[in-house]
């Protein structure tokens, strides 16, 4: 499966947007309705909720509060959704990290009891960076440079213990380098960080580092996904060139409150797929080209069932004691 992560943000926010207005009732311009993010301002989640509520408002739909709830590896926010009122009024817009977090630390709810699946928005790559003017042309050269100069390099990423603090370690075990790792509180400060030279290398996701790519002040050098990506077929995957079977995908998707009603969650559902099956909408949303991921409750659920057990191996693996 190829995708990006400008899909993943146009995707996720014309989602999200349809099923706002699958929920419309007779007062829907008065009614206040709220997205819970569980990340930092600025990151593709943040992202994606702003997309929708700009669309939301563009379409004279109900008043959309977005909700920036960071802190904890997203389980404020996340703590936050679950003790919502189950009625609709309330959606989480979550990564990957959801499950992670399952794997790694307590919180005061369980995502199989605590949440009810709604559809999975979209799949996309996480991208090994380095600055523009940096002398790595592959990841292959920034490997031999951690090799040569052992402790000396420096890897970021947005968190602590998150998918891609993650990705990183199961890098640095799998290619035998010794590198320092360095958690910011959020992938835009770790960009920044890498554009300030104090660190080498990010592993990110594509929307929070599009706008640099397309600059030159940032270079992907590899990406996770199993194949390369139709936006960049210039960058190679981990698997091809210093990781053979390497594949870390990370994936959008909403959740409603436990013991919201099962006729709310299909019209949220179903108000997804009817938005993404509309050729105009298609077009303008997520651009020519581009593979949609879209999957429905059930369907969702079970995957989310099988990430858990994924990212628990992947844990292990990176060698991360959970909390």
């Amino acid at each position: 499966m190829r995708s990006t992560a400008f899909r993943a943000t146009i995707v996720c926010a014309t989602c999200v947007a349809a099923v706002i207005l699958a929920l419309g009732t007779t007062s829907a311009s008065a009614q206040t309705r709220r997205i819970i993010v569980p990340y930092t301002p600025g990151s593709g989640p943040d992202i994606l909720a702003r997309l929708m509520a700009e669309q939301i408002g563009a379409q004279n739909g109900p008043n959309l509060v977005v909700e920036n709830r960071p802190g904890g590896g997203m389980v404020i926010g996340t703590e936050v959704a679950a003790r919502a009122e189950p009625d609709g009024n309330t959606v989480l817009l979550v990564a990957n990290a959801f499950v992670v977090n399952a794997a790694l630390r307590r919180g005061n709810y369980d995502i199989a009891k605590s949440f009810e699946p709604i559809c999975q928005l979209a799949a996309t790559p996480m991208l090994l960076v380095v600055q523009g003017s940096a002398p790595y042309r592959s990841a292959q050269d920034l490997i031999a440079a951690a090799k040569a100069k052992p402790g000396q390099l420096s890897f970021a990423s947005g968190g602590p213990a998150t998918s891609l603090h993650i990705a990183i370690e199961v890098i640095r075990r799998a290619t035998g380098i010794d590198v320092n790792y360095v958690p910011y509180g959020g992938s835009l400060p770790a960009i920044n960080a890498l554009m300030g030279g104090h660190v080498q290398a990010v592993v990110a996701d594509y929307p929070t580092i599009v706008g640099q790519l397309k600059a030159g002040t940032l270079r992907a050098l590899a990406t996770t996904a199993p194949q390369r990506v139709e936006a960049l077929p210039d960058v190679p995957t981990l698997d091809e060139t210093v990781m053979p079977g390497f594949e870390i995908l990370s994936w959008a998707g909403m959740f409603a409150p436990a013991n919201t009603p099962p006729e709310i969650v299909d019209a949220l559902a179903g108000a997804v797929r009817k938005m993404l099956e509309n050729p105009e909408s298609r077009e303008r949303f997520t651009g020519p080209g581009i593979d949609v991921v879209w999957t429905g409750p059930q369907e969702f659920s079970d995957f989310v069932k099988a990430e858990l057990v994924k990212w628990t191996a992947l844990i292990k693996e990176a060698g991360i004691e959970p909390e």
